[in-house]
């Protein structure tokens, strides 16, 4: 039996969600995930560690290599193979090229076809690295496993147009029984147990929602059984609060305190306001910043205003005109804030002026 740990897209050195409060928080989030990793290999070794790109957000720094094959080289039972993707390529002075790591790692150095093979165990590795941000030819695509015995894994990075695409059909017919995959932060499967994305071990955005770690698996001499292990520290996930007309600005706060309490405080939230309010009321979403980790506002709420109604009131005036504009239409989202913000405005002017007339 081979045991194996993939993981890619760790970005040491990434600072996810710039000028958030949390920001700093989350850079050394990433590290300390990664060093999470490794200690858990060192307390329940597997055989082999691949990680699939993008180890680093950028070009690391000599320092970094260095504490990053400490870790490397305190399980010394595992064999770790290692690449290069679009973030950290290998750039003519980068300290990648001239780096000695631990015996225990393979670090694929070039922008070509190689294969790594440990004789003993009969495990072949392929791989290649980035020497450029972007490879726009299909490298991938020709590649077979060596005809020898054993278990043959392909490490790669990429699969979209200008980083390195991917025929995935003529992959999965390749005959290798493992491809490990790097470049999507979004962990997925492309070809049941045999060719997965093992996505960013910490979410890296806002858009990054949904579980991260790293797929974890098995090989016993025929099949691969894989599974993704949740490992992140946080998770990135959309709230969305309903709100109606008798919604205010303290039932709108209480409602989103107790969301973040129940969902968790560590946690990034896209807050999404969605339902109809009254429309003399008038609410202030800016203010849910201070409540959580709010990472965007998306206020999708509208004016409980009855059209046909209102268009009947004022026909033959600039308001039903206005309102008459927009009736009967597939609105886009654009379109229904401009309809509804335009609409109070036009009520509010039209409130003001009969007043003064009273006057």
């Amino acid at each position: 039996m081979i045991r194996f740990i993939h993981l890619s897209d760790v970005h040491l050195g990434a600072v996810p969600d710039r000028g958030c409060p949390w920001s700093h928080e989350r850079e050394e989030e990433i590290w300390e995930t990664f060093r999470r990793v490794i200690v858990g290999i060192r307390k329940n070794p597997v055989d082999l560690l691949f990680i699939a790109g993008d180890l680093f957000h950028r070009q690391p720094l000599l320092r970094e290599l260095r504490e990053v094959d400490d870790l490397f080289a305190s399980i010394p039972d595992t064999r770790v193979f290692l690449m290069a993707g679009d973030h950290d390529y290998i750039k003519e002075d980068s300290f990648y090229r001239n780096f000695v790591w631990s015996r225990n790692v393979t670090f694929f150095d070039r922008e070509q076809q190689s294969c790594v093979e440990i004789a003993d165990k009969q495990i072949f590795v392929y791989g290649l690295s980035y020497e450029h941000p972007e490879i726009r030819t299909p490298l991938y695509d020709e590649w077979k496993p060596q005809n020898k015995p054993g278990f043959h894994v392909l490490l790669a990075h990429g699969g979209e147009v200008g980083y390195c695409p991917m025929d995935f059909t003529r992959l999965a017919a390749a005959g290798f029984d493992y491809i490990a995959l790097g470049h999507s932060h979004k962990p997925h499967t492309v070809c049941r147990d045999k060719i997965v994305y093992a996505g960013a071990l910490e979410p890296q955005d806002r858009n990054d929602v949904g579980k991260h770690g790293y797929i974890a698996g098995e090989f016993d001499g025929e099949t691969v059984k894989l599974k993704l292990r949740p490992f992140a520290l946080r998770s990135y996930q959309n709230l969305v609060l309903a709100v109606d007309q008798n919604t205010t600005q303290y039932a709108l706060e209480d409602m989103l305190r107790k969301e973040v309490m129940k969902r968790g405080g560590r946690n990034i939230y896209r807050l999404i306001i969605k339902g109809k309010l009254s429309p003399d009321n008038v609410l202030l979403p800016e203010r849910l910043h201070g409540l959580g980790n709010i990472v965007e506002i998306m206020d999708e709420s509208r004016p409980a205003y009855q059209l046909e109604s209102l268009y009947r009131q004022y026909r033959g005036t600039l308001i039903g005109d206005y309102i008459k504009t927009f009736l009967k239409r597939d609105l886009t989202v654009v379109e229904k804030k401009a309809l509804y913000y335009g609409l109070q405005a036009l009520l509010t002017t039209k409130v003001l002026t009969s007043d003064r007339k009273r006057i």
